[in-house]
């Protein structure tokens, strides 16, 4: 079996495949202060309660943006798995040539993600991923990462509101039911979510204006059913694309 893991700011996404089957899938909050031993046991429970053994796992693939995190990451592969983790980063084969200034600065998951939706479903394509970060990612028909847009994730928004704002409070991101809100925790449920609504589809439009149409565009992460239902640009949301990245990197470089 494959171990894959998506190591992120805000989560961590863990796959676990057999073949090209993903057979469980778990999200945990991505804790930089985390040891080894601690990220060992979670790992442990996680395989215990689907009934799945150590030494049922032969190979781990990750991709991280989280750079206080790989070491200990790696280090918790080593010792409870015996295993030596492939990561994603310079030198491994992605297939797929990088059109960016420097190829360095892009984050391994916007890789991951590209690879995958062009895999599955071709190019031109855009992907959207709401993470902490919300990204758009452009792919060409060649299978080329064209480059892409970094904006506030909308967690990172709803934080600010409540932190830099002393009236406002800390609420819940959920689709209000009126774009006009009678309150303020409506008003600001509003805001957030037709405010990244019109984000999202403005923005993939100017995107394929300059990239002459696309075949597909992909929505994922966390978020992204619930803000992306209403989209009038987003063809398909596939919570599991980055997951399904690294198993097809995994096949690339093992």
């Amino acid at each position: 079996m494959l171990l894959v893991l998506d190591v992120g700011n805000t989560n961590i996404g863990l796959g676990l495949f057999q073949g090209e089957g993903l057979l469980h899938h778990w999200r945990v909050a991505s804790r930089r202060e985390g040891t080894a031993d601690e990220y060992a046991i979670l790992l442990r429970n996680l395989l215990e309660g689907v009934k799945v053994p150590l030494d049922a796992i032969d190979a781990v693939m990750m991709a991280s943006v989280v750079p206080p995190l790989d070491g200990t990451l790696e280090e918790m592969v080593r010792g409870l798995l015996k295993l030596t983790p492939l990561t994603v980063g310079p030198g491994t084969k992605t297939g797929m040539p990088v059109l960016y200034d420097n190829p360095r600065e892009v984050g391994a998951d916007r890789i991951v993600n590209a690879v995958a939706t062009f895999a599955q479903y071709g190019g031109p394509a855009i992907v959207v991923d709401f993470g902490t970060a919300t990204t758009f990612d452009a792919v060409s028909a060649r299978g080329e990462y064209l480059g892409g847009i970094i904006a506030p994730g909308i967690g990172i928004s709803a934080e600010a509101l409540f932190e830099r704002a002393a009236k406002l409070p800390r609420i819940e991101i959920a689709r209000p039911r009126f774009v006009i809100g009678k309150n303020t925790v409506a008003s600001m449920q509003s805001g957030l979510f037709f405010g990244y609504l019109a984000l999202v589809d403005g923005v993939v439009r100017r995107m394929q204006q300059e990239m002459g149409g696309t075949k597909m565009v992909v929505g994922t992460g966390g978020l992204a059913h619930l803000i992306l239902a209403d989209s009038e640009t987003v063809d398909r949301v596939d919570p599991l694309l980055t997951l399904t990245g690294l198993r097809l990197l995994y096949e690339r470089n093992r």
